[in-house]
């Protein structure tokens, strides 16, 4: 039960403290998410003020922070080691260290502008290790891993643009273009023009035109027959990439650049350049194909 005039949290974001408690449920739990700490003690006015405050705030985070209560007058050990001397005072704690704080019964927008610059870099961090993992995952052949972790990100960031842009890679790898198109629908106008998104729009471009194209094995054979047939060689291209055989699918193209650059209104180095933007600037594939494109161009 909670002595502040507050309600016990179901999800334990809420709880008081004492003494023999206070490294567990504060300079523990603080190494894996923000904890605020509010002092306080019964006959302090202001505290009542602030205590239904915080507590809305807190929870509203949906579990970005922890709240822990301590009453001074019952546990006057830990707030006099810190020097707290007048109340209501709230110290956050990360990584086991108090690193900010404030002190009165502030009103509910500066309460909840403080915890948002509490845990803004903490989440951001996140965020960035989770999308970094997933990508890796994505490059590395395994797209429903990838897809587990963007979901991750998602339910705590529903517009997360990237993780938006990597799922619907991932339907892509998978053949599943319909749910595809809809994740991509999902991103907001203003940014649909965003790296990750064009990248996504472009291997859902490319996934559906190599579905119209023949056998791989047929495209070869079209290509080995006549090495002028540059159509053949631009389908071969395309379902080369399909099977995630990039490199092979930019050498094709770039054969065609290199008999005949004029080729279809400059359609090969046209769509070379839409496999960069798919495969994204950092691929193997598209560092290579780059920079033998640039030695065919600029020789």
């Amino acid at each position: 039960m909670l002595q502040n005039g507050g309600v016990a949290s179901q999800d334990g974001a809420i709880k008081d403290t004492t003494t023999q408690a206070f490294v567990k449920d504060v300079i523990e739990e603080s190494r894996r998410q923000p904890v605020l700490v509010d002092f306080w003690a019964p006959w302090c006015g202001p505290c009542k003020q602030l205590t239904p405050i915080l507590e809305k705030v807190v929870r509203a985070a949906k579990g970005k922070v922890r709240l822990v209560k301590m009453n001074i007058d019952e546990h006057p050990q830990i707030p006099g080691q810190m020097g707290i001397q007048s109340i209501p005072a709230v110290i956050a704690f990360q990584n086991g260290q108090p690193v900010d704080g404030f002190m009165g019964a502030l009103p509910e927008s500066q309460v909840t502008a403080f915890i948002e610059r509490l845990t803004r870099d903490r989440i951001g961090g996140e965020e960035k290790d989770l999308l970094k993992a997933a990508d890796a995952a994505l490059v590395e052949g395994d797209p429903a891993g990838a897809a587990e972790i963007y979901a991750q990100v998602l339910a705590q960031d529903a517009s997360n643009v990237h993780a938006l842009a990597g799922l619907a890679r991932c339907y892509v790898e998978t053949g599943a273009m319909e749910q595809a198109k809809q994740t991509l629908a999902l991103v907001p106008e203003a940014k649909r023009d965003e790296a990750p998104v064009a990248a996504a729009r472009a291997a859902l471009e490319l996934a559906e035109q190599a579905a119209s194209l023949g056998p791989l094995v047929e495209l070869e054979q079209k290509v080995a027959a006549n090495p002028l047939d540059h159509q053949a060689r631009f389908d071969l291209a395309l379902a080369l990439n399909a099977n995630g055989r990039r490199v092979e699918a930019a050498d094709q193209l770039i054969e065609i650049v290199r008999r005949d650059r004029k080729w279809n209104d400059d359609g090969a180095r046209k769509q070379l350049v839409q496999f960069f933007e798919a495969w994204g600037p950092t691929d193997e594939a598209s560092v290579a194909g780059r920079r033998r494109l640039s030695s065919i161009l600029f020789a």
